[in-house]
């Protein structure tokens, strides 16, 4: 029988909303070159010279804001969903964050510790669709962390059209729908379309047309704009939505030259009467809680020319999409 043991890795926390512990983590997330792919000088410049002189206080005030007793909802989220699933499957489960702490290097070692021999590692990074600036990372750090350590081990896909994980929204998004929703807008993490470009192994085929996403391609598997619309599409079969009841946003878009942002459509929708926002970052997958608080505070009036209107829906999925998981990651993990 082969003895197999789990990694979960996400995406990490500040140690602490202070700003200087969030300092310290802006600089490890921002530094990184699949997160801010610029040249090394340009990167250093604008982060080290630029943003961290800024942004830490004040995102240090929207960190304190959703802060809680035992500390950052995202890691104490995820240290939920580890015990969960090694309750669940009877495996050896570790947590690690590729930025801040549990490191990646750190949750190997306690993992590997804990577990001892084993046939394989399994490393499951805690999001659903595949992108550069979070998959991709997590993968070349843990290549990096498990190099010379003579330890087998494979990458778990991402689960963004995984049955289980469809049915958790869903389940989540009809309990809290109220009864006659007009619109049901799906919202999740903006991205680089270069990011979108470079993961295509193709090189000819992710936003080269209009229909890029609906048309089959060697490049879904790696395609960030294409999962998270397969992952609508799969929430709203699901709820019984026809094609107008339903649309979708990428919010925190910085400039030019990336996935369209929700304040974009929030103007285009101009006064359509949307009643329902489903707030939900699917990217993230514990961390809608404070996606869900950027947005509310860069975005106050977001949808106001809905009649006035905009009624948040499920914003933070994870409690259940934490229970599911386990359902999730065991049919896959024992392929």
């Amino acid at each position: 029988m082969t003895r197999e043991a789990v990694l979960l890795v996400n995406l990490g926390s500040p140690a602490s909303p202070s700003a200087p512990d969030v300092r310290r983590y802006l600089d490890e997330f921002l530094m990184d070159p699949y997160v801010l792919d610029l040249p090394a000088f340009a990167r250093t410049l604008l982060v080290r010279g630029l943003i961290l002189n800024t942004r830490p206080a004040k995102s240090a005030e929207a960190y304190a804001k959703i802060w809680t007793a035992e500390g950052s909802p995202l890691v104490v989220i995820s240290r939920q969903t580890r015990a969960a699933l090694e309750s669940h499957m009877q495996l050896p489960v570790g947590l690690a964050m590729r930025y801040g702490e549990p490191s990646i290097a750190h949750g190997l070692d306690e993992l590997l510790s804990r577990a001892g021999n084993i046939d394989e590692l399994v490393v499951v990074a805690l999001y659903p669709h595949y992108a550069m600036a979070s998959t991709k990372t997590v993968e070349v750090a843990v290549d990096a962390a498990l190099q010379g350590k003579n330890v087998r081990y494979r990458f778990l896909p991402p689960f963004y059209n995984d049955p289980g994980y469809l049915d958790a929204l869903s389940a989540r998004l009809r309990s809290d729908m109220p009864a006659d929703p007009t619109f049901l807008l799906f919202s999740y993490h903006g991205i680089p379309e270069r990011h979108v470009r470079k993961m295509d192994p193709t090189g000819a085929h992710c936003l080269r047309s209009a229909d890029c996403c609906s048309t089959p391609s060697p490049a879904w598997a790696t395609c960030y704009r294409h999962q998270v619309l397969a992952t609508m599409d799969g929430v709203a079969q699901r709820l019984g939505l026809s094609k107008d009841a339903y649309g979708f946003a990428f919010q925190s878009r910085l400039g030019g030259g990336w996935l369209a942002g929700i304040a974009m459509v929030a103007r285009e929708m101009g006064n359509a009467a949307v009643r329902v926002t489903q707030r939900h970052d699917c990217h993230f997958v514990p961390e809608q809680a404070a996606v869900f608080a950027v947005v509310a505070q860069q975005h106050p009036a977001g949808f106001a020319t809905a009649q006035g209107v905009a009624q948040p829906v499920a914003p933070i999925l994870f409690p259940v999409i934490g229970l599911q998981q386990t359902q999730v990651s065991s049919r896959k993990l024992r392929r």
